[in-house]
């Protein structure tokens, strides 16, 4: 089965934003739920929207405004779904 990508941004407006605490959370999340089978975290340059916080992309789908206090509740409610609804 091939793997679905899932981008975090690592841009130098993210970085500042606090990306770097935010990825070992989100790879924790990612067993959590057990889908490091089923999509690939890639770390991307700047995905053009350095102005709402830290960014990641799934398919088409950007979502915005990440910090690392706030990962987890906006992988539960917003990122997760959009992995569910193509990987299972």
């Amino acid at each position: 089965m091939t793997k679905e990508n899932l981008y975090l941004c690592m841009g130098s407006a993210c970085h500042q934003l606090g990306v770097y605490e935010v990825l070992p959370q989100l790879q924790e999340l990612i067993v959590r739920y057990e889908l490091q089978d089923k999509i690939e975290l890639k770390g991307s340059f700047c995905l053009e929207t350095c102005s709402v916080g830290i960014v990641m992309k799934f398919k088409e789908k950007v979502f915005t405004q990440i910090n690392p206090e706030n990962i987890e509740s906006k992988f539960s409610d917003e990122i997760l779904p959009s992995i569910l609804a193509v990987v299972q």
